[in-house]
């Protein structure tokens, strides 16, 4: 009787799949590390105690990162948790190891600026090493996952969306991955397909020789499906499959036109029944499958069966091509959230790739690194050095000047050099990323979405890496960006961490809430910044989280630089009375230095912005220069605070 065997690797678990990604592993290390240090928890042993993970569970419940009651706690408990063990930032007990409790250190003190060669976070730095180190096992064969996409991009300088994610994970040894490695060449030179590679791979293996050996050799039952079929969880799950083998062979052995509609429906009854339609019918109309069934059919395998032999040999590979490729789709998600966290992986709507410094330094080690693929990492737990995970990992300033002098055709010299020819390949990134992904359009689109809080849309549109307000805090520099005719350093003035595509990345700790904009003197204005202050809450919580942070973000901004020509404009979907009152007021409060009241700014400029105007400034083609009298002028007049807002700010706008 065949055996299901694993035939791809896959990082982390499936039930970590979760939005907020970073975010969601920080607070996870925080939660864990607090609840080893609680006297009832020191001496315990994870392994095989049911009640001290349910336990744990609690412990996430109080702490509000799980909701509701799990029917089995302690098995939730080692779900929310097992992700960390595979990638070593916890050990099998759900003790912080050295990488794990390094991680925590970084995202406790709020600092993620880049202190490595690559140019990346030091959080990222940190998932690069673990990701390097991480391994999986499959059918018996060790592969490194990261190592073997490293492989790939180099080889081919980038794979596409569809080799990402049905071949690469198909790579679990040396051998499996020189084949992919071939027949993603054949792919490119239009020899085969996707799918007759995914075929082919699966054919190799003993299980699925065996179980179509059995499929041919006896007669088709629901019993023989569920043997054949291979299911992971339970063969019973495969039953519903026979019904749609015999509409199949009603359809194409027996030319029964009527038996497609059969065949339509039999597939609804599959849990990938999906898969089926798509793969068969080239329409969801099932009354044109009704009426005109043969408009309706795509070529595929069984179209090429004359006789039951070729038609069972069909069944069986598309039965294990559309599993195969369900599973594939399944891990795409998942390995895509790890990869992103090293920040040096580039994913765009077609293509994966590495990005410049990384492409050139692995590019240059990486038939050396590729040695270390099939083999386990004693050090994944460990917090060690990139060249101690293997000696050509060895970083030097050479390989980013040779990195941006062959990518970019320049005579670099020297590592600052470097520095600010990345960062201008950085903008043009950012400008298209604009053009793409952020045009008025959508950011009219978004703008609504953040009004209705239809959170999962904005997410949809943005990132599910970052939550709502960190992306409105974004979407708001994106704004000012373009108002600001794309001058100045965005990139720099936003305090967000971005991801190796530049979309926003929410931590655990959280960061500054404001964007400072720094303009140099004009004809139009002096030099001054400009901070901006983004805020979704509204009413009573606006009053109470906004007002005093904003004006105390002001007000040290003011005392530090000296410059009393800078200002705030906070933006929010709904403006409370009391809010636009409070920020009035503060023209003619003083602000103090806590430590020295002899140091002092005797008023400031905030003025408060709702999104319906924001949207105005970008339907009318606004510009900075067109704004800063506006606000110049509300600030200096002297209506109250009720007739203030829409005389000043809305009907000038």
């Amino acid at each position: 009787m065949p055996a299901y065997k694993s035939f791809c690797w896959g990082l982390g678990t499936t039930s970590f799949r979760t939005k907020y990604f970073n975010r969601t592993i920080e607070t996870q290390l925080s939660l864990l590390n607090l609840f080893w240090q609680h006297p009832e928890n020191i001496n315990e042993a994870w392994e095989n105690n049911s009640v001290l993970q349910s336990r744990y569970y609690e412990h996430m419940k109080k702490h509000g990162f799980v909701s509701g009651d799990a029917p089995r706690k302690d098995k939730d408990a080692r779900e929310k948790t097992s992700g960390l063990v595979d990638i070593g930032l916890i050990d099998s007990g759900r003790k912080l190891t050295e990488a794990g409790l390094k991680l925590l250190e970084i995202s406790s003190e709020n600092d993620f600026t880049p202190d490595n060669f690559l140019q990346i976070p030091k959080d990222s730095f940190i998932y690069l090493k673990q990701l390097l180190k991480t391994y999986n096992s499959v059918d018996g064969e060790t592969v490194r996952p990261f190592i073997i996409l490293i492989k790939l991009i180099t080889e081919f300088g980038y794979l596409s969306s569809d080799e990402y994610t049905y071949l690469l994970p198909l790579c679990v040894s040396d051998e499996s991955t020189n084949y992919i490695i071939e027949k993603i060449r054949e792919l490119r030179n239009g020899n085969i397909s996707i799918d007759e590679i995914i075929i082919s791979r699966l054919m190799l293996m003993e299980n699925y020789q065996e179980g179509l050996r059995i499929f041919l050799n006896n007669d088709v039952s629901a019993e023989l499906i569920c043997e054949i079929g291979m299911n992971r969880k339970s063969r019973r799950y495969d039953m519903p499959y026979f019904s749609l083998y015999q509409c199949l062979y009603q359809a194409y052995m027996n030319n029964d036109e009527a038996a497609y509609y059969s065949v339509y429906e039999a597939t609804k009854n599959i849990n990938i029944g999906i898969r089926w339609r798509n793969y068969l019918f080239n329409t969801v109309s099932k009354r044109a499958i009704s009426d005109e069934p043969l408009s309706c059919i795509n070529r595929t395998l069984f179209n090429e069966a004359t006789n039951e032999r070729q038609f069972k040999e069909a069944f069986f590979k598309v039965m294990h091509l559309l599993k195969a490729k369900a599973t594939l789709s399944d891990y795409l998600d998942l390995n895509r959230r790890y990869i992103k966290t090293s920040d040096v992986v580039l994913f765009d709507d077609s293509v994966v790739k590495l990005d410049i410094v990384p492409k050139h330094f692995f590019g240059n080690i990486v038939e050396d690194l590729y040695e270390k693929a099939f083999e386990e990492c004693d050090l994944l737990f460990n917090d060690c050095a990139l060249e101690d995970i293997a000696e050509c990992l060895i970083t030097n300033e050479a390989t980013i000047i040779n990195g941006v002098n062959a990518e970019l055709g320049t005579n670099i010299t020297t590592v600052e050099e470097a520095r600010i020819a990345l960062n201008d390949i950085r903008y043009q990134r950012l400008h298209t990323l604009i053009e793409e992904k952020f045009t008025d359009e959508k950011l009219l689109s978004l703008l609504s979405y953040f009004e209705s809080r239809n959170d999962d849309e904005i997410r949809n549109m943005v990132t599910d890496n970052a939550d709502v307000p960190t992306i409105f805090e974004y979407v708001l520099g994106i704004i000012w960006y373009k108002t600001s005719e794309y001058e100045g350093q965005l990139l720099d003035y936003m305090k967000l961490s971005l991801d190796a595509d530049l979309l926003p990345v929410t931590h655990a700790a959280g960061g500054e809430a404001d964007i400072v904009y720094e303009y140099s003197a004009s004809e139009n204005y002096p030099e001054h910044a400009l901070l901006l202050e983004a805020t979704l809450a509204d009413g009573t919580n606006q009053r109470r989280m906004e007002m005093e942070p904003v004006s105390r973000h002001l007000g040290s901004h003011l005392l530090r630089t000296g410059n009393l020509n800078s200002y705030c404009v906070f933006a929010t979907t709904y403006l409370d009375i009391n809010v636009i009152a409070d920020f009035r007021n503060r023209k003619t409060t003083p602000f103090y230095n806590t430590h020295d009241y002899t140091q002092f700014v005797n008023g400031m400029k905030i003025i408060p912005l709702q999104t319906t105007e924001l949207k105005q400034i970008i339907i009318c083609g606004f510009k900075y220069k067109d704004l800063y009298p506006i606000f110049e002028e509300a600030y200096n007049s002297a209506l109250p605070p009720h007739e203030w807002y829409d005389s000043c700010i809305k009907l000038n706008i």
